[in-house]
């Protein structure tokens, strides 16, 4: 007798909750609770980019919906397409669902009444103590619904002759994708990569190592083939777009643009996406650089403004804040003084969000869970902020931190901090020298 299935909705990757603001690490909630908490309970736990099938990921996607013993549905940071597949899932099966969240959500009222587990996720990781427990109560819930069928869907709560669909009529349906038998196993072994038909997440497993390894090319034709499957998946446009203005093919002027259509197909303008945003910063900034088109320069300072007001980080704070020094270096008169001052405004907010990071880290699990580049990234971004603020000797202290770090930075980063502060440095100098405007250390002094 095959085992029982678990199906697990959630957004993949990292996801932003712009309502505190705060980002999550989806991938490491499925990999250290969910899926273990599955095995525990003897389930085979599939996610939708676990499935191994050849065309849209849409209809085993469904199936799945409709089939599977248990499902899991996480809705951490209010992403849409978990609340629409729970919504789905609610109306094919009155029972057998789970929902879960990181517990600093605040549920919309017609969720609101549904039981939902919390646990509390500290943003790039989860505390290992946290971990466990939580693993052990999905684990237990699990067991009990997938053995005890008992209305859980609201659908079904509140219209009692309601009939679910049958499912050999769905099948008959869903085998028109040939979607393949499901095989856990398959899934777990590292071997499944050499498959002529390998899952999603192998497949964005393997281009995600040779974007890491700098192969761009090779990482853009294979991200181009996961947006072909995943036509809806944000986080594939994401890394298309950042494949194809890195691997500068035909030539980077036109890589950029490329990579700038595809970011403004997922409509920036109303997006509130800080990775899009982000992204589409970049993109302009280059342009700028390589055409000296002042609307280039303008667009990647809206990015970076409208995703530092959603998330109120360092990174897009501090972006933000060479950007209008940028700017002020090609202004005159007031508008060259407005973006000097902007920037020393932003640079201070910086500092504040920076410090408070270092602070919170110290208490949250001594730092357990966060990403390895992230303290230096904190570290190097306080001493780009103090050198925009008219103080080296707390920008060096910094920099020194930053170094001590065990493991130590890689090299690129500290090459790439280097040549950032250097850039500052002459765009401070030029703001001196053409507008007579030097770094209020007066000021600076009062930021932590």
């Amino acid at each position: 007798m095959p085992n029982k299935t678990c199906f697990v909705v959630m957004g993949f990757g990292k996801k932003t909750d712009y309502t505190k603001p705060k980002t999550f690490d989806l991938d490491k909630t499925y990999r250290t609770i969910i899926k273990p908490a599955a095995e525990k309970a003897g389930l085979e736990c599939v996610r939708a980019d676990e499935i191994v099938h050849a065309g849209n990921i849409n209809v085993p996607m469904y199936e799945q919906l409709l089939k599977a013993d248990v499902v899991v549905a996480d809705v951490s940071a209010y992403n849409c397409n978990a609340f629409y597949e729970l919504g789905v899932r609610h109306a094919l099966r009155p029972y057998t669902t789970i929902v879960i969240s990181e517990d600093g959500l605040t549920f919309p009222f017609d969720v609101g009444q549904i039981a939902i587990r919390k646990y509390h996720h500290l943003g790039e990781g989860i505390d290992y103590e946290e971990v466990g427990r939580m693993q052990n109560e999905l684990s237990a819930a699990m067991k009990i619904i997938s053995e005890k069928q008992m209305d859980d869907s609201p659908v079904y709560t509140f219209i009692k002759d309601l009939k679910p669909p049958m499912v050999a009529a769905a099948e008959a349906i869903a085998s028109a994708a040939a979607a393949l038998p499901f095989q856990a196993q398959a899934l777990l072994d590292p071997a499944a990569g050499s498959t002529s038909n390998p899952t999603l997440s192998v497949l964005t497993g393997q281009a995600e190592k040779f974007l890491e390894e700098g192969n761009f090319m090779v990482a853009k034709a294979l991200f181009a083939d996961l947006h072909t499957k995943m036509p809806n998946e944000i986080s594939i446009v994401h890394k298309l777009a950042l494949a194809t203005y890195k691997a500068k093919l035909p030539a980077e002027k036109e890589a950029l643009e490329e990579a700038r259509k595809l970011l403004e197909g997922l409509n920036p303008s109303e997006s509130t996406d800080t990775e899009t945003l982000g992204l589409l910063q970049a993109v302009n900034k280059r342009l700028w650089h390589l055409t000296d088109d002042r609307s280039c320069l303008d667009s990647a300072i809206w990015a970076s403004e409208k995703g530092f007001y959603l998330k109120n980080d360092y990174y897009n704070g501090i972006n933000l804040a060479y950007l209008y020094n940028v700017r002020s270096s090609v202004s005159g008169g007031s508008d060259a003084i407005a973006d000097f001052v902007l920037a020393e405004r932003t640079r201070r907010r910086v500092v504040d969000i920076c410090e408070e990071w270092l602070k919170r880290m110290k208490v949250e699990a001594g730092g357990r869970g966060v990403d390895s580049n992230e303290p230096y990234w904190v570290l190097a971004t306080l001493a780009e902020a103090w050198t925009g603020l008219g103080d080296e000797t707390k920008s060096q202290a910094y920099q020194s931190q930053a170094l001590a770090l065990n493991p130590p930075p890689a090299q690129w980063m500290v090459s790439s901090t280097q040549e950032q502060l250097n850039k500052l440095r002459g765009l401070i100098e030029d703001a001196q020298l053409k507008h007579g405007l030097k770094p209020d250390q007066a000021a600076a002094a009062g930021s932590k």
